[in-house]
């Protein structure tokens, strides 16, 4: 569930303010890394809140930014020591999707499309660990036990009784028609889908082979949105080795529009859910 101090929005919020703070001064990062004597990719890091920022950088930052006002220092300050804190998923040690758990955390809404397996937050237990299983085949069994944890304490979003994350996602047949670990896991799987999709803060579209080519064949994708106007919204794509997080104004919003094409050429939530009803038969009673 959402914390009030969220180290990986923290760190955003203070990168966008570092950021700010070095183009009102009109510096390039390039100039700033060389004053401080540090890289320049640590600078992009800092000001992109992909890198844990200390009160020391803080310190540092403000004195070549020339910042005199103590009460600005002070609040950036406590910024970066509320960013060191540690979120719910720390307690499983080191994962390398941290910065998205972090985002999706703290999300107001989310919008996804999938279009091979089902989303992480929709998923029972069964499917995930097939899931996991089947894409990460040298884990441990200890390995894919985090994972299928992680996976379902992040489900907790969708069933805060007081702040449910709004939940869209379009996915494409194909995911339904996929039999992962068993005809029994799909059915219960889809059973699950069917119900989750009647919740008034999820909604769910399938997008079925006859339409034939749609944007979202460009690959998955997840577009997350903050309920502070400070907090930009971010786009997400997954990787094998690494992730990429997209902010620019631009790329949300052209990834937007590609969502919007995909939810109006799939079918309606109502249709959708008498889809997955009747793919569901297919597996059996």
């Amino acid at each position: 569930m959402a914390s009030n101090v969220n180290p990986t929005v923290r760190r955003r919020r203070l990168g966008q303010e570092l950021r700010r703070l070095r183009e009102l001064k009109g510096m390039t990062a390039e100039e700033v890394a060389e004053r401080l004597l540090v890289s320049q990719s640590k600078i992009s890091r800092l000001e992109n809140g992909r890198r844990s920022i200390s009160q020391r950088d803080v310190r540092d930052l403000c004195g070549v930014y020339d910042v005199e006002d103590h009460r600005i220092v002070d609040s950036l300050m406590q910024m970066a020591k509320d960013s060191r804190q540690q979120g719910w998923w720390h307690a499983f040690g080191d994962i390398p999707y941290s910065v998205y758990i972090g985002l999706e955390t703290d999300a107001a809404s989310l919008r996804v499309y999938e279009s091979l397996i089902v989303p992480g937050l929709l998923q029972t237990r069964d499917y995930a660990q097939a899931v996991i299983e089947g894409m990460w085949p040298e884990a441990t069994p200890g390995e894919i036990d985090k994972r299928i944890q992680i996976r379902l304490k992040r489900q907790d979003r969708l069933v805060d009784p007081v702040n449910p994350l709004r939940f869209w996602a379009v996915i494409d047949e194909a995911l339904l028609r996929r039999v992962v670990g068993s005809k029994e896991i799909m059915t219960e799987q889809l059973a699950h889908l069917t119900h989750l999709s009647e919740q008034p803060h999820v909604t769910l579209q399938v997008l079925p082979y006859h339409v034939g080519a749609h944007p979202g064949m460009y690959g998955k994708f997840a577009i997350l949105e903050f309920q502070e106007a400070v907090d930009a919204s971010v786009v997400y794509l997954e990787g094998v080795t690494s992730d990429l997080y997209l902010e620019k104004t631009n790329d949300v919003q052209s990834y937007s529009v590609m969502y919007e094409h995909l939810r109006a050429k799939a079918l309606s939530a109502e249709q959708s859910r008498e889809f997955i009803l009747e793919v569901a038969q297919t597996y059996g009673p």
